[in-house]
């Protein structure tokens, strides 16, 4: 069971919305610039203000400190995220529906590949409400998967137990995850499109191999 969470607020003194959503969307893709090359503990917030194009008294208009910054950019990772996936159908419960899911989710990661591993390496920084906020964004990537795979057994296709569904929803999706960690060995042996399908066969196969079992 999660814990329950609530998106957290970041302060702001501007109170026009468009501009705050305007201003922030520029501290997210500077910060990500500035985590990418010296880290979280190592970026300034007078280095995001400067790379973002405006001083450090207008960045905390926006946010009050380094980590609200790190928040918005966890945040925005996984708003993306929700918004890629949830454009895949889930509704037929096919396993050709399975497989596409799992590659857009694997192109997905390979396409935010160093911002995954930002977020992940940096999460222990947030203060703990923000943890439990961005970790149970994971749990929707998993409830997406889980989804799709019951679908899957409503239709005949798979017969699982809800644990066998839900352990194979967190594979995909550590899977997936692991591409972005160990890219710099797996890639090479494998581009994104061969590690897709090596990653979707043996997921498939293990799932078949217990539905046989049982």
């Amino acid at each position: 069971m999660t814990e329950k969470s609530e998106k957290i607020l970041v302060k702001s003194s501007v109170k026009d919305e468009s501009l705050i959503e305007m201003r922030r969307r520029q501290i997210v893709n500077a910060a990500l610039k500035l985590f990418k090359e010296k880290g979280f503990h190592r970026a300034t917030t007078r280095e995001i203000a400067k790379a973002a194009g405006f001083s450090i008294g207008t960045l905390y208009e926006y946010i009050r400190t380094k980590e609200d910054v790190l928040y918005l950019v966890c945040d925005d990772i996984y708003n993306q995220v929700t918004k890629r996936l949830s454009q895949i159908s889930t509704s037929s419960g096919t396993i050709e529906e399975l497989k596409e899911a799992i590659k857009q989710y694997f192109l997905l990661i390979d396409s935010m590949v160093d911002e995954f591993t930002i977020m992940y390496q940096e999460t222990k920084t947030l203060p703990k409400n923000a943890q439990v906020y961005v970790l149970n964004k994971e749990f929707e990537m998993v409830a997406l998967f889980e989804r799709i795979l019951k679908k899957c057994v409503q239709s005949g296709k798979m017969a699982l137990t809800d644990n066998d569904i839900y352990l194979a929803a967190n594979h995909i999706v550590v899977q997936g995850q692991a591409w972005a960690f160990r890219k710099w060995a797996l890639q090479k042996h494998f581009t994104i499109n061969d590690y897709t399908i090596a990653q979707t066969k043996m997921c498939l196969s293990g799932i078949l191999h217990d539905e046989n079992a049982n």
